[in-house]
């Protein structure tokens, strides 16, 4: 998530809807909060994959393709009147839950928070936006150079330092030296070619992104082979097996969802429990608390439409925040037939409490009542990790 600039922006950005992006879903707006909430990518960012990878390097071929995903994803956005991002860079691009990478939306819109387009080291910063402090669509195309010498060096390297290597002739020091052998020397000059005129100083001389995507589609190898194993990510069959509360997940077993949270209670409030403890020594919130009680015990007795009117009550209040009750109120709205309103509130609990792995396992179930599979998918990754760590912890 990423604070929201404007509604106008967002509902713009929102518009788009690319595979090579991780597109924006919503954004939500609560007094003078304002969040962004795009696609779940459960596979970490371009620069820990390049600068603190852990069991293997990026593969020289998977660099490339991420050069070119990356292009097209630019192009699109281009060619649907949106050619400015704001601070381009390794952070910026996010890996899905096939191992392919994408581009992340927020850099569409402008940070709101101080005004700026470029958060990086002015190293990295576009010659022009230092003299102007504006950014236009041949910024982007600086920036992308960066990315590339990141991708052939697996360093964050100042433009500077790369382009006197490369006046020098000295490529071999402007290399990973973890890619010995994945590729030949014409490879290897074509993308320093691409990155030299990425990083050219007069904005004019750089190419455009439709220009990008045509000098890296002969470069691309082994294009049969998924991403995830490029990346020597875990995949389907391969993928960490699903718990019993994911299992019903899956197969959408709401009832089998209802008896683990009516076992579980409220211990994984954090705070919430202690909160609502203190609050009945006061008499103004008996009557909140009651909206509580009362929809607890419909929510045992299965009677829905009485849980989802009592939780709303003691919602609407706000003095007291759980985010077991918002998962509560979201299992009887899938139980209502109200699958969009489940997954507002499952996706609220996991705003209120970021690592509670049964907000991911109801927005999984949530996005299956909404047919939306990939996303549902993805969501039941997420939640299956999260109970593992807890497990693992506990």
């Amino acid at each position: 998530m990423a604070r929201c600039p404007t509604i106008l922006e967002a509902k713009a950005v929102g518009q788009l809807r690319n595979h090579r992006l991780a597109n924006l879903l919503g954004c939500c707006c609560e007094g003078d909060e304002r969040l962004l909430v795009a696609e779940f990518m459960p596979n970490e960012t371009l620069a820990k994959h390049l600068f603190h990878w852990e069991a293997q390097p990026m593969k020289w071929v998977m660099r490339l393709r991420v050069a070119l995903h990356l292009a097209e994803a630019l192009e699109y956005c281009t060619s649907k009147g949106r050619a400015l991002y704001h601070d381009l860079n390794a952070y910026r691009i996010v890996f899905d839950d096939e191992g392919n990478p994408r581009l992340s939306c927020f850099g569409l819109m402008k940070n709101s928070r101080d005004g700026k387009s470029y958060s990086t080291n002015l190293a990295f910063t576009p010659p022009e936006y230092l003299r102007t402090g504006r950014v236009t669509p041949e910024s982007v195309m600086y920036s992308f150079g960066t990315l590339l010498l990141d991708l052939l060096s697996g360093k964050h390297i100042p433009p500077s330092h790369a382009l006197d290597l490369i006046r020098d002739r000295n490529i071999q020091m402007l290399t990973d030296s973890c890619l010995e052998g994945q590729f030949s020397n014409d490879d290897g000059t074509e993308l320093v070619r691409l990155a030299s005129r990425c990083l050219q100083y007069e904005p004019r001389e750089r190419p455009n992104p439709k220009s990008l995507v045509a000098a890296l589609i002969p470069l691309q190898r082994d294009t049969e082979v998924p991403s995830h194993e490029l990346m020597g990510i875990l995949h389907g069959a391969d993928a960490v097996p699903l718990s019993p509360l994911g299992e019903a997940c899956l197969r959408m077993d709401l009832t089998a969802i209802h008896d683990v949270l009516e076992k579980l209670g409220y211990k994984d409030d954090e705070g919430a429990a202690t909160e609502l403890s203190f609050q009945m020594w006061t008499n103004q919130m008996q009557e909140t608390l009651t909206s509580k009680k009362k929809g607890d015990v419909a929510f045992r007795h299965k009677d829905f439409r009485a849980a989802l009117e009592c939780y709303t009550q003691f919602i609407d209040v706000g003095t007291v925040v759980s985010p077991t009750v918002y998962a509560r109120r979201s299992l009887s709205y899938l139980m209502s037939n109200m699958p969009q309103e489940a997954l507002n509130d499952a996706v609220q609990a996991q705003v209120i409490s970021p690592i509670w792995h049964i907000a991911s396992y109801l927005q999984a179930s949530a996005l299956l009542a909404l047919g939306k599979e990939d996303e549902a998918q993805a969501a039941l990754r997420e939640a299956t990790e999260l109970e593992n760590k807890k497990n693992a912890t506990s």
